[in-house]
């Protein structure tokens, strides 16, 4: 360490201990991860995770594992002490979960730490203590084989680490996000967890990964989803799950990746997931549940602190490995699932649907083939002069259209004052109705439903919403907690009450996951705003001229027509000048 005189210094123990812990433990969590790594290292098949106020409080792991002697025990809390590397050489070939997984030391140092552990040739259990990194205790106890570990009061000597901790509710969701992902890696494991004394989930023994998605997320995201029959190419396996081509659905984050049974992502099979996938569909993350092995010397596990991330030595390999999987197992057809109604809902037009290969074209009206005659001269453009609201029409994208044609792609084409403008009706959709639920959020309008609708979510997703309830509320819905992983939602936002409430919570849950869009005081509320407004523009139908041309009314008034929530371009302009620069007439 340097000082202020110059000098080096060793730090203290203590503050060592610290620094490492943070490297490790961001959250509770992370403490579940390392744990529960552990205790598959260990061999073990029933694995119980507890915890009270979203791991704030208390966290217990415990396992039928091989456990450990008295001397194993004390060891696992010094540090470099692993049972996972012998020589400098097996870094190379890691093939279990921990190395820098064996994160006991760390743990225990920000914690009320205590763990109770027998092997099974043993007759007792050894148990020890650790407070804040000290140990305080060490004895004999009667229990089962295996390892039971308790950490209590997480960054008790780390108050600054504790104050950043967020909601109750969002560790708790972190928490249940941990347990699926290591679930899936493990079907043949039993897991059960239990928060704040009620069991949310209790998982059996399964003997294909398709029973655990199932048991996980229930029947409806099992019909949603095509097997990925192992492929091999050279050294590289891949099998799993990966979601049907769906329209209706911009993006999802329930993707979940493990490499050679590591939970872990890399930027290369991203590439992959995405080429693979119809072209016109390269804007949805499609869920997944994707198994890739190959042997350890060709993967760097250890290149992210926690391990998230990983290097390939031939990442083009990889690419083509999981394109050819993915690929084989898509039907490149999309799968236009039924949009539900609720009783109030009367009747629905036919869905806005988009093919997946066409030969652009405009839409016109077949006729039989006759004697030629000669082309019609073309109309001359409505003037459509914008003074909505009485606002000037200096802010709106043009003076006036004229409304052309909508392609077989279904964008639509206008002529403006000033050029040509090609508009996409869901991305459009998408802005008037996100600047509209923001605009009514003071006071939303919401529309009740006949009948209550019960929605069961899968446990991730419920912690989710679960998370945000006040913000999804003041959007215009009634929704409350139903036990069970189950909400009743009783009334909708007025702008979708035509679409599934089940449908919109998923895609919300889906979207909340994604903690990068936490900017300024508002980013729940906008996040939800445009998860909302793409469940509504996704169920957008078939425009005639007339609803063509209220839509582009509708997208002019709004603050920002140019790109939709997510900053995507919502239409695409090309000058009069410009056209008549690339057909040479300047």
């Amino acid at each position: 360490m340097i000082t202020r005189d110059g000098h080096i210094h060793v730090l203290p123990i203590h503050v060592a201990n610290k620094i490492a812990a943070g490297e490790v433990v961001e959250r509770p969590a992370s403490v579940v991860k390392e744990l529960l790594e552990n205790s598959i290292d260990a061999g073990a098949k029933l694995i119980k995770v507890m915890i009270e106020q979203g791991g704030r409080k208390s966290i217990s792991v415990s396992d039928d594992g091989v456990g450990m002697t008295k001397d194993d025990a004390l060891l696992s809390l010094e540090r470099q002490a692993t049972s996972k590397i012998l020589d400098v050489d097996d870094i190379e070939k890691i093939d279990t979960l921990g190395f820098r997984g064996e994160a006991i030391p760390s743990i225990a140092s920000v914690s009320r730490f205590s763990m109770t552990t027998r092997r099974h040739d043993s007759d007792e259990a050894t148990t020890l203590t650790v407070n804040a990194g000290v140990l305080v205790k060490i004895g004999v106890a009667g229990s089962p084989p295996g390892t039971i570990i308790e950490v209590k009061d997480l960054f008790c000597n780390v108050p600054a680490r504790r104050k950043f901790l967020k909601s109750v509710a969002t560790e708790e969701s972190h928490i249940r996000r941990i347990v699926t992902v290591h679930a899936l890696a493990h079907p043949d494991i039993a897991f059960t967890l239990i928060v704040d004394g009620r069991e949310v989930l209790r998982l059996s023994p399964a003997s294909k990964i398709e029973d655990r998605i199932l048991d996980l997320f229930g029947g409806e995201t099992v019909e949603a989803m095509l097997p990925i029959r192992q492929s091999e190419t050279g050294d590289i396996k891949v099998f799993g799950s990966i979601e049907k081509p769906n329209l209706t659905i911009p993006t999802r984050h329930d993707q979940y990746v493990f490499i050679n049974g590591r939970p872990a992502t890399a930027p290369a099979i991203q590439y992959a997931l995405k080429e693979a996938y119809p072209s016109s569909l390269r804007d949805i993350k499609p869920a997944a549940v994707l198994f890739i092995t190959l042997p350890p010397t060709q993967v760097d596990v250890n290149v992210h602190p926690t391990k998230r991330e990983v290097r390939f030595r031939d990442n083009g390999a990889v690419k083509r490995a999981v394109m050819e999987a993915v690929s084989s197992a898509i039907t490149f057809k999309p799968t236009l699932p039924k949009i539900e109604e609720h009783p109030k809902s009367e009747t629905r037009e036919p869905e806005f649907t988009t093919p997946l290969s066409y030969t652009p074209r405009l839409t016109t009206t077949p006729t039989t083939p006759s004697t030629p005659t000669p082309p019609s001269p073309a109309p001359a453009p409505v003037a459509m002069e914008f003074a909505l609201d009485g606002e000037s029409t200096e802010t709106k994208p043009w003076k006036w259209f004229k409304y052309l044609a909508t392609t077989d792609s279904g964008f639509l084409l206008i002529e403006t004052d000033s050029g040509l403008v090609t508009v996409h009706p869901i991305a459009a959709r998408e802005r008037i109705t996100f600047e509209k639920l923001l605009a009514a959020e003071s006071s939303p309008s919401a529309q009740a439903l006949l009948i209550p609708e019960i929605i069961k979510l899968s446990s991730v997703d419920y912690a989710r919403i679960k998370a945000s309830l006040k913000e999804i509320r003041a959007m215009g819905f009634q929704i409350e907690e139903f036990g069970d992983d189950t909400f009743k939602v009783d009334a909708v936002p007025q702008l979708i009450d035509t679409l599934s409430p089940r449908g919109v919570l998923e895609t919300l849950a889906n979207d909340l996951a994604d903690s990068s869009a936490r900017r300024g005081d508002k980013w729940r509320e906008e996040l939800i705003a445009k998860s909302v407004s793409s469940s509504h523009a996704r169920a957008i139908n078939n425009l005639d001229k007339k609803g063509a041309e209220s839509l582009i009314e509708e997208l002019s008034a709004c603050k920002m027509p140019y790109i939709c929530p997510r900053g995507k371009p919502v239409m695409i302009f090309t000058s009069t000048r410009e056209l008549n620069r690339k057909f040479n007439r300047d």
